[in-house]
């Protein structure tokens, strides 16, 4: 009874915790850059970002961070999105081709066709790690959850809890495990790449696009200036967290029924021979 009513109040803690943290979360956490506007809506802080001709907006963390558990909810543009992107991400300092970053981008789609989300990692400037996945809902009609959880063994996306991929750390393949990252969002014009392969551009009589992030909460290793980290009490949750049986049936699920692309299956844009990694799955 005892050891029940301790685990009953750590849960209600971290709930109460992810609440006050819903509250005011944009500017307990972030920077924000061009068109952001926040408000509340049943208690909640919402930003909203937009995207226009003249410039797109988004917003990044205050803090890096060395491993944890990131989770927003968005509720996505309505009708042609298509040559939008709306993100969800972790970068590193580094700029150019050596840097670290952990993506969730959702690409604008054509009316009446789904959206794609595709999900990327890069380790020291290595990338071109991309699974992408057609959304089983639609992300405009209400908010949905994604979550990150990065840590020394493995990556995993989630959809409404659901994992959907999980990308694996090897001893001898690059791996983002050093370098601190920061929380991106952004939406911006990626009409040369977004949707159809850049095929269909953004249709500006639509503007603004706009899409609403709320509820955001990490659970995450802070980076300190002078080197090290600090973890919340509660960072074995995701510190050596993987796959069980059961979400690795729902990796297989989303990958069968949902999977638009797998760079595992790409020989034509890796002529050589795949990347290492799609041999050992």
């Amino acid at each position: 009874m005892a050891r029940w009513s301790h685990l009953a109040f750590l849960a209600v803690a971290v709930t109460l915790l992810q609440a006050a943290s819903a509250a005011h979360w944009l500017n307990k956490n972030f920077f924000t850059d061009g068109n952001v506007q926040a408000y509340y809506e049943a208690g909640q802080q919402v930003a909203k970002v937009s995207l226009d001709q003249r410039s797109g907006g988004g917003f990044n963390s205050y803090n890096q961070y060395l491993f944890g558990e990131f989770t927003v909810q968005m509720k996505l543009i309505p009708g042609n999105s298509a040559g939008t992107v709306a993100s969800f991400y972790l970068t590193s300092d580094q700029e150019g081709d050596d840097h670290d970053e952990i993506d969730m981008e959702f690409m604008g789609n054509s009316s009446g066709c789904p959206v794609v989300l595709n999900t990327n990692v890069w380790a020291h400037g290595d990338g071109k790690k991309e699974h992408q996945f057609y959304l089983w809902f639609d992300p405009a009609a209400d908010y949905h959850t994604y979550t990150i959880i990065w840590n020394p063994e493995n990556i995993i996306f989630k959809v409404d809890g659901n994992v959907i991929r999980c990308f694996k750390r090897y001893a001898d393949l690059p791996y983002p495990n050093s370098r601190p990252m920061k929380v991106h969002a952004t939406l911006w014009d990626g009409s040369y790449w977004a949707t159809q392969k850049g095929k269909v551009p953004i249709d500006w009589s639509r503007a603004p696009f706009v899409v609403s992030y709320r509820g955001y909460y990490a659970n995450a290793c802070v980076s300190r200036s002078g080197g090290g980290s600090a973890c919340p009490s509660t960072a074995g949750r995701w510190m050596h967290r993987q796959p069980s049986n059961a979400e690795w049936g729902t990796i297989r699920w989303a990958e069968r029924d949902y999977m638009h692309y797998n760079y595992c299956q790409d020989g034509w844009r890796f002529p050589n021979g795949l990347p290492a990694e799609c041999s050992r799955h």
